[in-house]
């Protein structure tokens, strides 16, 4: 059923649309062709339309920039506050290792040996 009326629809405005264009066209003239000469003086000027928008293009972009920097100004704000002063403590540099020959215990028969052990600060 719901089917059936989302077809019954679309074939209506479908035919509509085909339909509503079906007015012969003629590409004459009914008096010749306007002439700036005629009797009937030059045509009148076209309407005036009273677009505001079409002229503040620069300025709506102009508004959305600095709508734009004021907010990342207020955001950025907003992100680095902090309730007191940050104390940033400095790390202790690395240490400094290297690897000497050194006598360690023998774990298999209780006596000593010589391994290349690693040694830092």
């Amino acid at each position: 059923m719901n089917k059936t009326i989302r077809v019954a629809m679309i074939l209506a405005v479908s035919a509509g649309s085909i339909l509503a264009h079906t007015a012969p066209a003629s590409a004459q003239w009914r008096d010749g062709p306007p002439r700036w000469d005629d009797r009937r003086g030059p045509p009148p000027p076209p309407p005036r339309r009273h677009h505001h928008r079409d002229r503040d293009n620069g300025r709506v972009i102009a508004g959305g920039l600095a709508a734009g920097v004021i907010g990342g100004l207020i955001g950025g704000a907003i992100a680095n506050s902090n309730n007191g002063p940050r104390y940033y403590v400095e790390e202790p540099p690395p240490p400094r290792c290297w690897f000497e020959d050194r006598r360690v215990p023998n774990a298999y028969d209780g006596g000593w040996h010589y391994e290349n052990v690693r040694v830092c600060n």
